[in-house]
Parts: C-alpha cells; structure tokens; sequence
C-alpha cells in the first residue's frame, strides 16, 4: 500500500465559513427538498450549512460570500476568473452570470471570504477547486 492505491481517497481540507443564521435555515431547507431531484448538489450544500459559523448580524460577514453577493472567483485548474452573482434556483439565470445555489460551484462558493479556497466535485466526479478573489453585496 505504500503508492496508496488502496487508501481511501483523501478528503479535501475544508476552510471555516460563515452563514448568517437565517440563511442558513433557508439553504438547509432548500438542500432537504432538493435531495431526489439534485441530490449531490444538495448533500453538499446541506454539508456546507452544518459546519458553517451562524451569525446574527450582517456586518459579520463583510467580504463573505452571501446569497445575492456578487462574487469574483478564480477557477484554481484553469486559472480561468468568473464573476457571478449567487441566487436561489428560481432566480438564476447563466446569461446574467446568476448562478444558483444548488450548482456545486454555488454550493462552493456560499460562506467563504476573499482569499479562500475550496475542493468540489464536478458533476462528472472531477475534483476542482476555486479560490474567492472579491466579493460585494
């Protein structure tokens, strides 16, 4: 086993993230309903609310990834940056840049701050990850 073939593959290193806490009920109810229709993109998100820090108040979390933040990313594989904007499924609209929550890179991107980076799966089982460049409400 010392090429580790046979190891468990090894689990991405999660950086703290912070959700106001209303929100956050909202995305975890959002993440049980969507489970047989989106259901990896929904355990993400659900995963992603229940080790989010909750905060009460909104001035906590300048410079953190809100749903509505306009939000600048650099795509970590292909050096490829994006700016979008994070919504709720029934606003997202990809020739505004508007992308939803229950994609796996808005399940990514919801709670970090400027500076940060995350590891998601593709659709197709690829391993990606981003990095937060800015952020604006």
């Amino acid at each position: 086993m010392a090429n580790g073939k046979n190891k468990k593959q090894r689990e991405p290193v999660l950086p703290p993230i912070a959700i106001m806490r209303d929100e956050a009920r909202r995305l975890s109810a959002l993440a049980d309903s969507s489970m047989a229709r989106f259901p990896r993109a929904a355990h993400f998100l659900a995963r992603e609310t229940e080790r989010a820090k909750l905060v009460a108040d909104v001035s906590e979390l300048r410079g953190i990834v809100r749903m509505d933040s306009q939000v600048r990313y650099c795509d970590d594989e292909t050096g490829d940056v994006r700016d979008v904007v994070l919504v709720y499924p029934h606003e997202a609209d990809i020739t505004r840049k508007r992308i939803s929550i229950l994609t796996p890179v808005g399940a990514a991107l919801i709670g970090l701050s400027i500076g940060q980076s995350i590891e998601f799966q593709t659709p197709g089982h690829h391993a990606r990850s981003l990095t937060v460049l800015d952020v604006s409400d």
